[in-house]
């Protein structure tokens, strides 16, 4: 995920195939998501476990679909479409499942879902003028939700660490939204 700068829709030469490694991890982390949940609903340590090493996989390819997309030329539409509802699944079904759990304060799962639904929103309305891409912040944002989210997952009790860390990934969720959204509004203001 490469940073804070936009890139402009429509970049010189021939267009990637739909068919290319970059979107190969989106629909693999797609796919991921419900054998995550699966596993996060059986429980037991073993089934935490397996919940967590499929998060963790699920993870690995979010961190590098987007970075072998740009240093390949392998954006697509498809991936632009794909990559964030991904991103999102893989979150949204983490915290909705640990709040059905009663693991994660509600809250907390309704602050990261709104602004990561809004976020998409965002990306959809500003899609044909460019891709935004993820600043510092947002990287930091999904590095501390994914550790967040890693350490409710794990079959260990840490609640003290956990609760600091993933109150770090709300705090810095909402900051970066707010972001993002100023960065929406000045691109479809530029190609304006």
């Amino acid at each position: 995920m490469g940073g804070d700068g936009v890139t402009e829709a429509g970049a010189a030469g021939a267009a990637p195939g739909i068919v290319n490694v970059a979107n190969g991890l989106t629909v693999a982390r797609l796919l991921l998501v419900p054998v995550f949940v699966w596993f996060l609903l059986a429980g037991g340590t073993s089934g935490r476990t397996v919940a967590f090493a499929a998060y963790a996989v699920a993870s690995v390819t979010d961190l590098l679909d987007g970075e072998l997309a740009r240093r390949r030329g392998l954006i697509t539409d498809f991936g632009k479409i794909a990559d964030p509802i991904a991103d999102k699944a893989l979150t949204g079904a983490a915290l909705i499942t640990l709040t059905y759990l009663g693991e994660l304060a509600w809250w907390v799962t309704a602050i990261i879902v709104v602004r990561e639904l809004a976020v998409t929103g965002l990306r959809f309305w500003v899609i044909r003028q460019g891709v935004i891409a993820a600043s510092r912040g947002g990287k930091a944002k999904t590095m501390l939700q994914i550790v967040a989210i890693s350490l409710y997952v794990l079959p260990v009790h840490i609640d003290l660490i956990r609760e600091i860390v993933m109150g770090a990934a709300v705090v810095v969720t909402v900051v970066t939204g707010g972001d993002y959204v100023a960065r929406a509004v000045r691109l479809r203001r530029a190609v304006r």
